[in-house]
C-alpha cells in the first residue's frame, strides 16, 4: 500500500472529505487528491500534518509500520494528551496503567 493509499483510507475511516482534511492541513484539496493518486509527494511538514490530522504517525503513512496502530481514537487522544505531561505525571499514569493490567492478569489466572 503506499502513502496515498494510506492517507486516503485513514481520510476515508475518519469520514471525513478530501476538503475536510485539506482544511484541517491548511492546504487544498487538489493537493490531497495528487497525494493520495501518488501523482506528488508530501512534504514532511504536510505529511506531519496530515497524519496529526487523521490521529496517526508519519510512521505509519510512510511505511504501513507501526503495526500495533491505536484503532481506539479517543484512547489514542487521552495518549497524546499524556505524552505532553512532565515526567512525574507520565509515571504515575505508568504505574497506574500497569497496576490495571497486573490485576487483569491476577484475575485471569485465579479463573
Amino acid at each position: 500500500m503506499t502513502v496515498g493509499e494510506r492517507i486516503k483510507q485513514l481520510r476515508k475511516e475518519a469520514e471525513l472529505t478530501q476538503q475536510q482534511l485539506a482544511d484541517k492541513v491548511g492546504i487544498t484539496y487538489i493537493q490531497i487528491g495528487r497525494y493520495e493518486t501518488a501523482k506528488s509527494n508530501a512534504s514532511a511538514d504536510a505529511l506531519q500534518k496530515i497524519a496529526e490530522a487523521l490521529s496517526t504517525t508519519t510512521d505509519f503513512l510512510m511505511s504501513g509500520g507501526n503495526a500495533e496502530q491505536l484503532s481506539d481514537k479517543e484512547l489514542l487522544q487521552q495518549f497524546k494528551e499524556v505524552e505532553l505531561m512532565n515526567d512525574q505525571d507520565k509515571h504515575l499514569i505508568k504505574t497506574f496503567i500497569d497496576a490495571f493490567l497486573t490485576k487483569r492478569k491476577v484475575q485471569k489466572l485465579a479463573q
